[in-house]
């Protein structure tokens, strides 16, 4: 369905961010894992974790809610099982990457697909080490989807560095090195997120970190079976940056958001907006499953354009799109550079994200590994194709926000995916989204 957003009065109030994405998709996968029951609250309740729910159904855990928690009974030492049909991971390229992994370190064979989106994903990155450690498969040209994998379940432990920082290539093959007898060990040469170092603690594995250089050196020993633990889900720092990039952006808004995370490997956002110039205040720290977690105070800003480090890119990689936005607004030039990873996420999110600004008058400069943008006043106007986007499509009803005409996204329905209560959330701000509040 086609929205659209136009200019906002000052945006206020209130709200609590969704529950963490990674953390959501991990919770699932480790409890279907684990021997005994593990309880969820705070569960991200959008599509793609409905998705990775659903493989671990298939593949042989009890996945149920009661009330407002998510009861997940494992498998165990019995393991993971053959599922009777495909295993369909839908649009979630974090989900079926990890559970690929998990899978891994199991004597069965599993068929795993997707929609039209991941379809087209690259899958090699992680078949790859898994191959090395012993698993066999069959999959469309390039690695994609569907993918059909085997496993005798007596894998042989890896010592693997992956080419570039990546989370979800770290946490597959050390959750095949789970089940795999001896030490598992990836080393990162820049450090990625580390929810699944955290949650594998908390999970009861004894999981090992060094420093090495600019990034670190992570391991494991098995076989271990998971002791399943209760996961309370902090707020997801990526779906928080919306309501960010919209109070920094619209004049005179001011607006606190509850319950955001503040692991120190997703907050590379948060550090690239306080150096354009950003309102951003962070208090109430506390701690909630080995996560830190914090409310912030977020008022409308003059930005200023800056070059973000190519390093940084792995702390904030889902939030190129919505940085974009800000710093359509931002005096001077913005310059991203170094993140060619965005070219394989749910769509190629450089060529995209440049065609959402240029669409609606915003001066860009595309690059293979990057693109700048140059900030002004954003004469809107445009109809953005989101390529079933969900970070393209919010960042787009974003910028129409302080736009001079309303700005239109081609379809809506994937927002879903990510972020289920996004029109509710900015409605409540005062944002003339989709002709709320109008």
């Amino acid at each position: 369905m086609a929205v659209s957003s136009k200019r906002a009065p000052a945006l206020k109030g209130t709200i609590i961010a969704p529950g963490d994405k990674s953390i959501s998709h991990r919770a699932l996968i480790f409890g279907a894992m684990a021997e005994g029951e593990t309880v969820v609250t705070g569960l991200l309740e959008g599509a793609d974790i409905m998705s990775t729910a659903d493989a671990m159904r298939a593949l042989g855990a009890s996945i149920t809610k009661k009330g407002a928690r998510w009861h997940v009974i494992g498998c165990g030492e019995s393991g993971l099982q053959t599922p009777k049909g495909d295993v369909d991971c839908g649009n979630a390229g974090t989900g079926v990457r990890l559970i690929m992994g998990a899978a891994a370190g199991y004597a069965l064979t599993a068929r795993f697909i997707g929609d039209a989106s991941l379809s087209v994903r690259p899958m090699g990155r992680v078949l790859d080490p898994l191959s090395e450690m012993g698993i066999s498969y069959t999959s469309e040209p390039g690695g994609r989807l569907p993918v059909t994998l085997s496993s005798n379940g007596k894998l042989t432990p890896l010592d693997y560095t992956p080419p570039h920082a990546s989370a979800q290539v770290k946490s597959a093959i050390l959750l095949a090195g789970v089940s795999t007898a001896g030490t598992t060990t990836v080393t990162e040469p820049t450090l990625s997120r580390d929810h699944t170092e955290n949650m594998l603690k908390a999970f009861g594995v004894d999981v090992k970190v060094k420093k090495a250089g600019a990034g670190q050196k992570v391991s494991l020993t098995g076989p271990i079976t998971l002791k399943a633990t209760n996961v309370d889900v902090p707020g997801d720092p990526s779906s928080a940056a919306f309501a960010i990039i919209a109070a920094l952006t619209v004049p005179g808004s001011d607006i606190i958001i509850e319950n955001v995370m503040m692991n120190p490997t997703r907050t590379g956002l948060f550090e690239t907006l306080t150096e354009m110039g950003a309102y951003l205040r962070t208090d109430n720290f506390r701690t909630s499953g080995g996560e830190i977690i914090a409310d912030i105070h977020v008022k409308h800003s003059k930005l200023h354009g800056v070059t973000v480090p190519p390093e940084r890119a792995p702390s904030m990689i889902d939030e190129y799109p919505i940085l974009a936005i800000a710093a359509a607004h931002a005096a001077g030039t913005t310059t991203m550079r170094g993140i060619a990873e965005m070219r394989v996420k749910e769509s190629d999110r450089i060529s995209a994200t440049v065609a959402l600004l240029e669409n609606n008058g915003v001066r860009t400069t595309e690059f293979e590994d990057g693109f700048s943008v140059t900030g002004g006043p954003v004469a809107g106007g445009g109809m953005v194709v989101t390529h079933h986007d969900h970070r393209i499509a919010m960042s787009a009803l974003i910028l129409g926000l302080n736009a001079d005409a309303p700005i239109s996204i081609d379809n809506s329905a994937m927002i879903a995916t990510s972020f289920p209560t996004f029109f509710d959330v900015m409605a409540s701000l005062g944002a003339p989204i989709n002709g709320l509040n109008a």
